[in-house]
């Protein structure tokens, strides 16, 4: 079976990447970490594209794409890192007011005038959770909560948020789509983090020539390439069986969130060991991404769950084995 994107496709992920590339530059993270970590300029800009309301119905105002061209963009917020709130908004609580029938907030998503926060108990705190016009928690959109008490994060351009009183529930269409995002962000992280140890063995010189010249070197950057390009496909998978709701597609997003995390953590691995010590400095923009990345493998269910859910599905006897079964589908091109 071959499976390709559309040239319609790329062109919108090429866009938003050529966007972001001179809108979102290492120099605008570090405004950001000394400010706060939020610009309106970089919502708006964001809103000018139409990122908001990708996911939403034309009927709403949206664009009424798919989780695919979610997932290429969300790629795309990994490889520029950024923080603003698009992901959950865009890509997790626009297609769940969707399939929930919460069809009055779906215009303000699509204008960027209404941003919504999510909670579930597997995560101990809410992202973003004082500037949302409501927050998502027990299949219901919540206008009112508590007085929200920042939290310390790993990754300082993340503004978390003490659940505290809110009861997240345990809704399995939320974390399913913010798992599936979190996955694309860590491709994309990867993808950078390879990139700039890449770019660095090729200006740093040991011995007379650049340090990419020695095979150790290549090698290391060759087995991040390797991971990356082996989390992808699960990747565009979980997204079209989420996308079409169908039954193995909780099993698709946790494959593909801990094939992520795995290519997000060995490509920080290797990124910090090219650049050697300084590698671990502030300084060096790699930080962003490498703490990015931290955040993203235990947001929406560490590589721990996920493996649980792969292992009760193949164990557990709900997931068809044997060569019978290799090339089930429950939809074409599944």
């Amino acid at each position: 079976m071959e499976f390709r994107f559309s040239e319609d496709q790329l062109r919108l992920r090429d866009h938003v990447r050529d966007y972001l590339a001179k809108a979102h530059p290492p120099e605008r993270l570090r405004a950001l970490d000394a400010a706060g970590g939020r610009d309106n300029a970089i919502w708006s800009g964001l809103v000018e594209l139409g990122l908001p309301g990708l996911l939403v119905p034309e009927s709403n105002g949206g664009l009424g794409l798919t989780l695919l061209e979610a997932t290429l963009i969300g790629v795309e917020l990994g490889r520029a890192n950024v923080s603003e709130p698009l992901a959950d908004t865009a890509f997790v609580a626009a297609p769940w007011c969707v399939r929930k029938g919460e069809k009055s907030y779906l215009e303000g998503l699509a204008s960027g005038d209404v941003t919504l926060a999510l909670t579930h108990d597997i995560n101990p705190w809410v992202a973003d959770l004082d500037t949302a016009k409501g927050v998502i928690a027990h299949e219901e959109i919540l206008l009112t909560r508590p007085a929200p008490k920042q939290l310390n994060s790993v990754d300082p351009l993340r503004r978390l948020f003490a659940s505290g009183e809110l009861d997240g529930g345990d809704d399995p269409i939320l974390l399913d789509l913010a798992a599936l995002t979190s996955a694309a962000q860590l491709v994309g992280a990867a993808e950078r983090m390879l990139e700039m140890a890449a770019d660095y063995a090729k200006t740093r010189e040991q011995f007379g020539q650049p340090i990419g010249a020695f095979q150790a070197i290549k090698h290391h950057l060759a087995n991040v390439a390797l991971a990356i390009e082996f989390a992808r496909p699960p990747l565009w998978r979980a997204a079209y069986t989420l996308d079409r709701g169908q039954g193995l597609a909780p099993l698709h997003v946790s494959v593909a969130k801990v094939a992520a995390g795995d290519a997000a953590l060995l490509a920080a691995e290797t990124a910090i060991q090219v650049h050697g010590a300084m590698g671990y400095t502030y300084e060096v923009d790699l930080h962003y991404w490498m703490k990015r990345a931290w955040a993203l493998i235990g947001a929406w269910g560490d590589r721990t769950f996920h493996l649980k859910r792969v292992d009760d599905a193949v164990i557990g006897g709900t997931l068809p084995l044997g060569p019978d079964a290799t090339f089930i589908s429950e939809a074409p091109h599944a």
